[in-house]
């Protein structure tokens, strides 16, 4: 406990220092899930509380203390993004170009090359470029440059594997669930390629028993066409992802019939001004059997509209207030405290 408090108190010292001591204590019973079935069923807290990358605020993302730090902090479901190496393993990486996020460049600086990957034009260098052995040999940086740089260098890139075996032991530890929310990064890219996602997505997942209905797993992705591929291999659910465009009660109805849910930009649900009037997205979703998910909330005021007057917890409280069923966020204690399982 005194390693995560000092490793917060740069952040929020006052507010861990008081509130941690309840999370830790109260997992189970805030989850509502008993010995051996936390372990291996969906969580049923609402809402969900999705670690977007890990507590990518507090860690470099995608790395295995990130993940570990935001069950710390009350996370329901860890989210790694899925991307394949050249020999067909899945490691958790935000992108398939890894110059922003790893030490790639000093290590392997004559591997920079230009792709276009859905139909973009980047330089750098790619997982699918790379063994899993030359990638671990690689440390994770942090992405963005206003968030701490403290912990640079000192934590490898993770399998999908890894991560699930990482929610497993810290679901035994805290007996309650540790679910996880693979996303698919550019699914017909790879398949392109020769290296497709899927299978061995399922078959980890399926190694595991966790390849089933109820398991705490929601795959997501923005290509409609790799979800209705998926669901008909799988019967794990299913989000459909969404940046912006008309949601109406048709098109929601549409897609209930291969998805379980949509996971939406939150400015998709209510606009970032002050007089903005919030939609009936969730309202329609729900009727039409769809869960709804909102990403992503970040604690830094650079990221708020004026409206919550730099309080992220206003934020986290409006989502709560429209009845969305999960929360993406980079500070997992965040939404944790929003949504009233942690008080001050």
């Amino acid at each position: 406990m005194a390693t995560l408090l000092d490793a917060l108190r740069p952040v929020r010292s006052l507010r861990v220092a008081i509130a941690m001591p309840l999370l830790l204590l109260s997992g189970a019973l805030a989850t509502g899930c008993r010995a051996t079935p936390a372990r291996t069923l969906m969580p049923t807290t609402r809402p969900l509380v999705i670690a977007h990358r890990g507590a990518s605020a507090h860690r470099p993302e995608h790395t295995l203390a990130a993940y570990t730090l935001a069950v710390q902090m009350g996370a329901d479901f860890i989210e790694p993004d899925l991307v394949s190496t050249k020999d067909g393993v899945l490691v958790a990486r935000h992108e398939n170009e890894i110059g922003g996020t790893t030490d790639v460049a000093d290590k392997f600086p004559s591997r920079r090359t230009r792709k276009v990957v859905d139909g973009d034009t980047i330089q750098g260098w790619f997982t699918e470029d790379f063994t899993l052995a030359e990638l671990r040999t690689l440390r994770a940086r942090e992405r963005l440059p206003f968030r701490s740089h403290a912990y640079d260098g000192q934590y490898g890139i993770p399998t999908f594997d890894d991560v699930l075996a990482l929610a497993d032991s810290l679901g035994r530890a805290r007996g309650r669930v540790v679910g996880v929310y693979p996303e698919t990064k550019h699914p017909t890219y790879h398949r392109a390629i020769g290296l497709p996602l899927e299978p061995t997505l399922l078959a980890s997942l399926t190694a595991r028993g966790m390849n089933r209905a109820n398991a705490p797993v929601f795959i997501q992705s923005f290509e409609l066409a790799n979800l209705k591929a998926l669901r008909g291999q799988t019967s794990v659910r299913l989000i459909y992802l969404l940046d912006r465009g008309a949601l109406t009660p048709e098109r929601l109805r549409e897609i209930a019939t291969f998805a379980n849910g949509i996971g939406v930009n939150t400015r998709m649900l209510v606009g970032a001004d002050s007089s903005a009037v919030p939609t009936t997205i969730v309202q329609d979703a729900h009727a039409a059997g769809l869960l709804v998910h909102v990403w992503t909330l970040r604690p830094e005021p650079m990221f708020l509209p004026k409206r919550y007057r730099g309080d992220a917890l206003a934020e986290v409280r409006e989502m709560i207030a429209l009845g969305v069923d999960g929360i993406f966020g980079d500070d997992p204690f965040l939404v944790a405290e929003g949504t009233g399982r942690i008080r001050r």
